[in-house]
This record gives C-alpha cells, structure tokens and sequence, in this order.
C-alpha cells in the first residue's frame, strides 16, 4: 500500500505525494536538476550533501542502477523528488533497481508531484530550506521545521564528506565512458599503464566525484588523493608535480583552511580546480563568491569559451558563483556561462593555476570539455 510523505517549504509551500526509498524525515535546501539521465550520478556526488534534490524529468529510474555509475562510496544528498519513478528497470547494465537503492542507503524520497510547480516556485522566489517526511504529515510543523533548518549559507559541509586519509587511486574510466573520448585521453592511458614515471597528482578531496580522479588517471598521471583538510605542507610531503582541486558541497566562504593550503601552493606546483576547486582558487587570489538565486544543475548549460569563442555543452552542479565585479587583476576570466554572463572559469595571469566552474569529467557534450585535462596533464611536462 502506497504511503503519504509531503515536502514543505519554508515560504508554506506543500507538496503532497507518495514515499519510496527509505522513510523518515530530512532537511536541506531544496534544488532542483534538469537533466534527462544520470540520477546515480546525482545521488552519490558528494556536492549534493546537505540538498534535496528534484529532478525535473517526468521519469527517473527506468534503466535502474549499477555499480560503476556511481561517484562516491554512497549517496551524500538529503533527500530525492521525482514526478514519476519507474517500477521497471530495463538496461543490459543494470543490477537493480532505484527504490530498493534508496531504501538501502537510507535516503528519503518523494514521488507523485506536481515538480514543474516546485521548479517554477524555486526559480521565481528563490533557493529554499525544506523538509521531507513520511513520518509527520502535518503541514504546519514541517513548515516550521523548514524555517529552522540551518541552509547552506556559512556551513562547512566538506567536513562531512572527505575522506579518512590519504587514497592511492588506480581506477581507469569505464570502457562505456572511454567510449566518448577524445583521442588525447585514450592514448594517455596506455601512456600512463606502461609508465613508471608518470606525473604526479596530488587531489584535494572535498568532496570529489570519482570520475574526476579517473580521468586525472587516464591522461597519465599517478593519483593521490588526500582530505580538503590538508595543509600546503602535507601535500608537498607527498612531492607532487601538481594539485587538483576537486568539487565538493556548500557555501565557498568558510573554508578559511582550504584557501591558505592553496596560497600555500600556488607558483610552487600547477594547479586545476573544478566546481567548489574553482570558487577556492579565486578566494585564494582574492575574489569573493555570493549565492546564485537557484544554481545551475544540470547537463545542458552553454559555455563560451572566450579565448576560442567556442561554445562548450557542460554539466553543472552549484549554488555559488564567483563575483565578477571586484576578481583580482591577478585572475583572467576564461569561460562565461551564456544563460546568465556569469563566471565559468579564469586562469592566473602569471602563475600556472586555473579551474572552471562546470565539470569537464562528466561528459555533458560529451567531449566537449576534454581538453582541459589535456591542458593540465601538458602543465605537468
């Protein structure tokens, strides 16, 4: 028998559907995404930590899970909205379904609602703190507990999700993602199977997406992967040829100790960032970031490339963004998102050190973005 759970929001908002995955009740800021495919991916990208994410296609679940679609060791996001999940999985790949994927995991989920009416809502007003339950279904008590979550503004969640301690990463891409690379990685790869002196990578975790380690993997670099916590000397004892800035969750502005690692690290090994990476490599060079009023989350976002001019079909995945009216003189804008000008990349003008905003590793174009490993794996020598 199909059970009731609701999501409220904190302007009094509620939306009343049917519960699957896990019950129980959470908190976060409500967000949404819009792309077509990649739910897994969604789930388990440790940048979703603290959110509850909706997605705005009308079906999700249908070619179920597996297990090499994932980006982390489990899901990181608060909970799930969908309009419609399908009962049926049907892919040669698939190993199981997504209702019983949540439930084990333990993430709260939501179907049978109007999600263009929550999308439309979040994109007039604005991002909002919400709650999802399957256990209180009494309007105003949800409502007044999405009031008292705490959000993301001044939170640092990237302690919550880096790793233990130092990973040494020798995971290749998938043969189904090889399948959309350009000709750069794949001869890399065997490159860096059949060389012992491979370039050394040293990736600052803070809540890095798996894919992204694999592709520093197979353009030839040996991988070590160490928590967002790390100091610049940690990271220099371990003598890498260049550091990695990965993505992660939350509000940029917190993480004092992320910045000073950095500091610590520029002009003395090239460095790339990605996502959460990019907004703390301009922080480091004294740019200020503010909160977008309801991110880009999706696989479908136009970025030009300025030195090119050419466009760029991205995958994206923030709620913040890098201020352009006071970026140091130091930091050289390289990339501007065509839906609303805003910053997608910049470069150092005298150090060897750039990130983008967007995620080049998940193939939204599907190679669109493949050179910028390509750029850093040259910076390496």
């Amino acid at each position: 028998m199909a059970q009731t759970a609701k999501l409220a929001l904190e302007d009094g908002t509620v939306f009343t559907g049917t519960s699957f995955g896990a019950q129980g009740e959470v908190d976060g800021e409500v967000c949404f995404n819009t792309s077509m495919t990649g739910y897994q991916e969604i789930l388990t990208d440790p940048s979703y930590r603290g959110q509850i994410v909706a997605m705005t296609y009308t079906e999700i679940g249908n070619y179920g899970v597996n297990g090499e679609d994932v980006e982390s060791a489990k899901p990181y996001l608060a909970g799930f909205v969908v309009r419609q999940r399908s009962r049926r999985a049907s892919n040669f790949r698939a190993s199981g379904e997504l209702d019983d994927y949540l439930r084990q995991a333990g993430i709260v989920a939501l179907e049978g609602i109007d999600t263009r009416a929550l999308v439309r809502r979040i994109r007039i007003h604005g991002a909002m703190k919400g709650v999802l339950s399957s256990v209180d279904l009494d309007d105003d008590r949800l409502v007044a507990k999405a009031k008292a979550s705490p959000g993301l503004l001044g939170r640092d969640l990237v302690r919550e999700v880096v790793p233990d301690g130092p990973i040494q990463w020798n995971q290749p891409l998938s043969p189904w993602a090889k399948l959309h690379h350009s000709s750069f990685i794949i001869q890399h790869s065997a490159f860096s199977i059949q060389h012992s002196a491979a370039p050394h990578v040293v990736a600052l975790d803070y809540g890095m997406k798996w894919n992204i380690a694999r592709h520093l993997f197979d353009i030839g670099c040996r991988v070590t992967i160490l928590p967002g916590t790390a100091t610049a000397e940690e990271v220099l004892r371990h003598g890498p040829d260049g550091v990695f800035l990965s993505n992660g969750p939350g509000d940029p502005e917190p993480l004092d100790y992320a910045c000073q690692t950095i500091r610590g690290l520029l002009g003395r090994r090239p460095i790339f960032g990605i996502c959460l990476g990019h907004q703390l490599l301009s922080l480091a060079c004294g740019a200020k970031t503010y909160k977008l009023k309801f991110g880009h989350r999706g696989a479908n976002q136009p970025v030009l490339n300025q030195a090119t001019g050419r466009v760029e079909i991205t995958c994206q995945n923030h709620g913040f963004a890098v201020q352009a009216d006071c970026l140091p003189d130091e930091l050289e804008v390289t990339h501007l998102n065509l839906n609303d000008q805003t910053i997608e990349g910049v470069r150092h003008r005298k150090l060897p050190a750039f990130s983008v905003q967007y995620h080049p590793e998940a193939s939204a174009g599907p190679h669109d973005s493949n050179y910028l490993f390509g750029q850093f794996r040259e910076m390496l020598g």
